[in-house]
């Protein structure tokens, strides 16, 4: 029976996109650039995300093949044999499997073997920070301890690339790395064998050599000049793939203003110098009265303009005083995404997108910790329906801040690969009286401080600004941890797994953000069932919070999670674990990195947001307890 080794159409973005290692029945291979995709593809829509990534549009792979209707023979994504060193598990030689030696629907087998076994890949690969992969020269390896006249005397020295006379061998008396050898048997002049050989003790790591500039699908006239250090590395290693994946909401165009604008528009007008403003206008005290206004609201120049224009009739030119800034290039994702779900009037439903006002249903509420929770909370919002579109732009190799390299290698594209997501999700805001009074307490300054120090001293400062904004604020890392512990405790209740679930976190100051959305990772084209809605719905997400909040007062590794000054990736979290906040990295936007409990439940040296709602909670039970 011929085997079917198939890849969801969801997987050829994220894990297993242009560039990455996937093992599959006993099998290794590497995802081909899309230049060598068939054109057999399927258009996915999202205007935002292509205007942020420069290109002209995305195309997902071709669907999953069905067994009882579908031609067995369609193309499909391309995958190419890696590594094409093999090896026999039977007699121990090793071959160097060819594209031209490639049967439709039937693995490599042995041919020196009467049973005919299957081969089996090896395991290391090289890897260089430019993005390049490539099978270890094993020949080189085998004979990298002789003597260079006895290596060059070998027969096989001119064809090493495939030499025919390697075996891959396991020593009885060691373990490890040290039991593991290449062995060379080949025939010499003499008639002696070759008989060079070492172990791979010393085998991960820098080696010597030059890289191949090239990756396994790209022909070999297509590589490219490295100088890179070349490095050995398990197939499997976590170094081998960094996928650079975006992701947008398919967010409905709206012609309301942002609620932060027009809470700002409202400031500057009710301001009592105001009216000096506009009678001084274009005199030089307009421009004192300017200063006084925009220091007290923090309006921008273009704003107060464009308001003095429609109060006085002249036309909104800036002074020549006053240049207009330097406006990004950059379109940040998150602005319009947040605006959408903090509007007065929500949009109709559609397709892709429907969501409607929730709520805790604690309006009145007099009881605690209730009338606490609620003094903290700001809103809720139910998305019944979202549409979420991810592409992959590109990949990196043994470290995140290495070379991008593009999807498409070719260089000639103006397309990226492309999935899209239907699912639900929670939004989940904060009042903002409450969270601007605790972001001032000087405690939670002092804290965040270290916490910026460190962000900006990490190697991946530059990667997560878009996320966190121009400054790393007590807000983002609260919501963002309000995030994770959120998560968690919807696994539970909600009947995801924490992997089904995904974060979005606004909490940018300079947008008026002060939310977070939770909302399905793993939905089909129909979408999900409402499981995830439904818990937010009254009265399941008051108690979800309660509870999410006990969890969070406690971890199984404290007090050591709860007082450490810095842990993870370039210690950019504080009071975080795998025991209480940390998530499956798909589900998080920072890589579970920037989170800390002690801003949501409180410690000895910083005030939580959620600190009286906690104490409030235990006074409670306790009284209970009592009766």
């Amino acid at each position: 029976m011929k085997r079917k080794l198939r890849v969801r159409q969801a997987q050829t973005v994220l894990p297993f996109g242009v560039g990455a290692v996937l093992d599959v029945q006993g099998e290794s291979f590497v995802a081909a650039g899309i230049e060598r995709w068939p054109n057999l593809k399927t258009p996915v829509y999202s205007e935002r995300l292509a205007a942020r990534l420069g290109v002209k549009g995305f195309y997902a792979a071709p669907h999953t093949l069905n067994d009882r209707y579908d031609d067995a023979d369609r193309p499909g994504v391309p995958y190419v044999r890696f590594p094409g060193w093999l090896f026999c598990g039977s007699c121990r030689a090793m071959v160097r499997f060819l594209r031209e030696n490639e049967k439709p629907g039937e693995p490599p087998v042995c041919t020196s073997c009467a049973a005919a076994p299957r081969l089996t890949p090896m395991r290391f690969v090289r890897i260089c920070a430019d993005g390049h992969l490539d099978d270890v020269d094993w020949w080189y390896w085998a004979h990298s301890k002789v003597a260079p006249e006895l290596r060059e005397s070998c027969p096989e020295s001119e064809n090493a690339w495939k030499a025919r006379r390697l075996s891959f061998r396991v020593a009885d008396r060691a373990s490890g790395l040290e039991a593991l050898s290449v062995h060379c048997g080949a025939i010499l002049q003499n008639g002696k064998p070759c008989g060079a050989q070492r172990d791979l003790l010393d085998i991960l790591g820098p080696q010597g050599g030059n890289c191949s500039g090239r990756n396994p699908w790209q022909r070999w006239d297509a590589r490219a000049t490295c100088g890179q250090q070349v490095h050995i590395v398990q197939r499997t290693a976590g170094n081998v793939y960094y996928p650079v994946v975006y992701s947008a909401l398919d967010i409905p165009q709206t012609d309301e203003a942002p609620r932060a604008e027009r809470d700002m528009e409202e400031a500057v007008l009710s301001h009592g110098y105001w009216t000096h403003l506009v009678d001084a206008h274009g005199t030089s005290r307009a421009d004192i009265f300017r200063d006084m206004i925009k220091e007290d609201t923090g309006a921008p120049d273009s704003l107060i303009d464009r308001l003095v224009a429609e109060a006085t009739g002249a036309p909104a030119s800036p002074s020549p005083d006053r240049p207009e800034p330097a406006k990004s290039d950059t379109i940040d994702l998150s602005r319009d995404e947040w605006y959408a779900f903090d509007a007065t009037r929500f949009p109709e439903p559609t397709r892709e997108f429907a969501v409607r006002r929730g709520g805790l249903g604690l309006d009145g509420e007099k009881e605690e910790p209730w009338a606490t929770l609620d003094a903290h909370i700001g809103k809720v919002v139910l998305a019944d329906r979202l549409r979420e579109v991810r592409a992959l732009t590109g990949f990196r190799r043994h470290s995140p801040n290495s070379t991008l390299v593009s999807a498409d290698t070719s260089g000639r594209l103006r397309w990226l690969p492309a999935t899209e997501v239907y699912g639900e999700g929670i939004v989940l805001t904060l009042d903002e009286q409450h969270l601007t009074t605790w972001e001032d307490d000087p405690r939670v300054q002092t804290h965040v401080r270290g916490i910026r120090v460190d962000l900006d001293a990490s190697f991946r400062a530059e990667q997560l600004a878009e996320t966190v904004g121009g400054e790393l604020s007590p807000r983002f890392l609260l919501l963002h941890t309000v995030a994770h512990l959120l998560i968690r405790q919807l696994s539970f209740d909600s009947g995801y797994t924490t992997a089904s679930l995904r974060e979005r976190v606004y909490g940018r100051p300079e947008y008026g953000q002060h939310g977070l959305l939770i909302y399905t990772a793993a939905g089909d084209a129909e979408g999900t069932l409402g499981g995830l809605v439904r818990q937010g719905e009254a009265p399941h997400f008051a108690e979800t919070l309660i509870r999410m909040l006990e969890a969070a007062a406690w971890c199984s590794a404290d007090p050591l999670c709860a007082e450490h000054t810095g842990q993870g990736f370039g210690n950019l979290n504080r009071a975080a674990c795998h025991a209480c906040t940390l998530l499956p990295e798909t589900s998080c936007e920072t890589g579970n990195t920037l989170l800390d409990r002690a801003l949501v439940v409180g410690s000895a040296q910083v005030p939580g947001y959620f600190t009286d709602v906690l104490t409030a909670s235990r006074e409670y039970a306790a009284a209970t307890a009592q009766e």
